[in-house]
């Protein structure tokens, strides 16, 4: 799904570097032309990368400065055309090959090896010829104001094609993922700055380190608020920047949902998940009490009659199945389409970033107690509510 779909997954990074000029984006228009998709519908080139328009992924042209920026928005896709020949074609014509150099050699039992590989290659383009090239898109919004860079897929693979991308079109710059310690210290107040940099178990500053030692923020941060879910309010405050009104009061809470992680008894890792209608969630609190930890669960953020759902990794901080609230336009006449399609834009944006500004102030509210001197006594009530559970 799309990024103005009303359901979305998606992963963010923090954008290092100097951008040329805030101001003017054209900059990055002549950057994303460079390295924009071709169409390989009328070839038989098996792949084909590029950057295509968000609104339009049919379009590859970005001549148009409203095509790729709005406001402090630079939006665009990655589109990957791949051409795939189903083995079994490839299988069935290769051995028809074999069969016709048989016949015509008697002397030979079977084909030489050099002599084979000629003819799966052979075989290989002519069928690629003949086979459609298969799209995929993701999309992609970068808030330069905020170095923020949103993109709307978690699959490996696709992660990887678009850092490998991203990183040819802006060579300046790198992307930074978002884990739970690099968005620690993006919301973290500055009086916690030092508590946070004396709990970073990372060796280095490489961002695959500070997300692997540093895994214990994100199980800790889905404990607290499991013990938070059962046993408080769930009631917390906007504290901070977004759409929202710092202030303003919202709830936030686990529920429906839950994979936990932990070692079994023959070694290894065991997976449990727990899944529907939970009675006091008596599941996840034996297996919280047994040493398992949450590695994902579905989150739900309430403020007034708005609800955000999505399912956190806890890990990688990725926001899986991201469901806002629904936006609706009012259209006339007089709307033409392009001015809709920015208008829906915006709104999409609005209850998405509005989520995510919930999420980070949920965040901070976590860190300030485990980062501040009040966590041992949390620690032990939690401890103390999994043996009474």
């Amino acid at each position: 799904m799309g990024l103005l779909s009303n359901t979305v997954s998606i992963c963010q990074f923090n954008v290092i570097g100097d951008l040329p000029d805030l101001r003017d984006l054209t900059w990055a228009g002549e950057r994303l032309a460079q390295k924009s998709f071709r169409d390989i519908t009328d070839s038989s080139e098996e792949l084909s990368i590029g950057w295509v328009h968000l609104d339009d992924v049919g379009k590859c042209d970005f001549d148009d400065y409203g095509a790729y920026a709005r406001e402090h928005y630079l939006t665009f896709s990655l589109r990957r055309d791949q051409r795939r020949v189903p083995a079994a074609l490839l299988r069935s014509g290769l051995e028809e090959l074999e069969r016709e150099f048989l016949t015509a050699n008697p002397g030979f039992h079977k084909v030489p090896k050099a002599r084979r590989e000629e003819m799966r290659e052979a075989v290989h383009s002519s069928l690629l010829s003949r086979t459609l090239p298969v799209p995929a898109t993701w999309d992609v919004v970068w808030d330069v104001r905020s170095g923020i860079l949103t993109f709307t897929s978690l699959s490996q693979k696709a992660l990887e094609l678009f850092e490998t991308h991203f990183r040819a079109t802006f060579e300046e710059l790198r992307l930074v993922p978002l884990h739970p310690f690099a968005r620690a210290e993006r919301v973290s107040p500055a009086e916690l700055t030092s508590a946070l940099a004396e709990a970073n178990r990372a060796s280095g500053d490489g961002a695959l380190e500070l997300m692997r030692d540093n895994a214990w923020l994100g199980s800790d941060f889905l404990c607290w608020l499991m013990f938070g879910t059962l046993n408080d309010a769930c009631e917390y405050e906007v504290c901070q920047e977004g759409p929202a009104l710092r202030g303003e009061r919202f709830v936030a809470y686990l529920n429906d949902r839950f994979s936990l992680l932990g070692g079994s008894s023959e070694g290894g890792v065991q997976k449990v998940t727990v899944a529907g209608p939970q009675d006091r969630f008596r599941e996840v609190c034996t297996a919280l009490d047994e040493g398992k930890e949450i590695s994902d669960a579905t989150l739900y953020l309430e403020k007034g009659e708005e609800i955000w759902r999505l399912n956190l990794k806890g890990a990688p901080f990725h926001f899986a199945s991201y469901k806002c609230p629904g936006v609706k336009l009012e259209k006339d006449e007089l709307t033409d389409e392009a001015s809709e399609r920015t208008a829906l834009f915006f709104e999409r944006m609005c209850v998405l970033e509005t989520g995510l500004q919930l999420f980070d102030s949920l965040y901070t509210a976590f860190l300030r107690e485990r980062l501040g001197d009040q966590w041992p006594a949390r620690v032990q009530a939690i401890r103390d509510w999994l043996k009474a559970a």
